[in-house]
């Protein structure tokens, strides 16, 4: 294990999301592997579960602090918690505290949303890692989650990392910043609406050329890559942890 300065912590919860557990499970075991490598432990709480989005963003106040309440209750020691989606982590650091205010449990929500961290703000602001680029050359196009960019504030972070990698081109589509119209619940509320805007998002994936989707956010990625895959379009997803890993390991 590598001798860790005071600004780099020996050990770290890891909130793996509900959508990583289900389909993306390669990208939380890559998220993991490059945060050992580091000499850093991993600890997964098993009783984890969902962060309460889902409740919360329909109006079911009582059901998210119910879920809300079972995650405070599994990462209490005063070590980081780092978390493989920029939505997820939002909703602990952010919306955690707001859920809460009033409640019994408000001062140990403060608490854990003090200690959250996205995937790649910690491996870029707080590890300071250092990637070594051993595959062949490509092309990726990075969608950046509307959460990652206005919430949790990380998109500078997820180019850091991307930039180290000297062997991959990342090209912009137009309209980059638009929000790919899944945002959870809302593309149930709204299909046709989440639709129509996950089509003018693939769209302008696909007028790039690039073959390589990438994005910090699960949730993105399983809109965008269904909908690919209904236009038998032959673009490859893959969350930047996945990215990451299979590219220095």
């Amino acid at each position: 294990m590598s001798e860790h300065t005071p600004s780099i912590p020996a050990e770290v919860y890891f909130f793996g999301t509900c959508l990583i557990d289900v389909f993306y499970p390669d990208a939380g075991i890559s998220a993991i592997e490059l945060i050992e490598r580091e000499g850093i432990k991993v600890i997964f709480p098993p009783q984890q579960t969902c962060c309460g989005q889902p409740p919360y963003n329909s109006g079911y106040n009582d059901e998210a602090i119910e879920v809300a309440a079972a995650q405070i209750a599994l990462f209490t020691r005063p070590i980081p918690v780092v978390v493989p989606s920029a939505s997820c982590a939002a909703m602990m650091k952010h919306h955690y505290p707001r859920l809460l205010e009033g409640h019994p449990l408000h001062a140990q929500a403060l608490n854990l949303a003090n200690r959250i961290y996205e995937f790649s703000e910690f491996l870029s602001n707080t590890v300071n890692i250092t990637l070594q680029d051993k595959g062949p050359p490509i092309k990726i196009v990075l969608h950046q989650s509307c959460s990652a960019r206005r919430e949790m504030q990380v998109t500078t972070q997820t180019m850091q990392l991307l930039h180290q990698l000297e062997n991959v081109e990342i090209c912009e589509p137009e309209r980059a910043s638009e929000c790919c119209g899944f945002g959870g619940t809302f593309a149930i509320k709204q299909p046709e609406i989440s639709a129509a805007m996950g089509k003018d998002k693939c769209d302008a994936i696909k007028k790039t050329g690039v073959l390589n989707l990438i994005s910090g956010d699960c949730g993105c990625l399983m809109h965008l890559s269904g909908m690919m895959a209904k236009d038998n379009a032959p673009i490859r997803s893959e969350h930047i942890a996945s990215l990451l890993w299979r590219r220095t390991r």
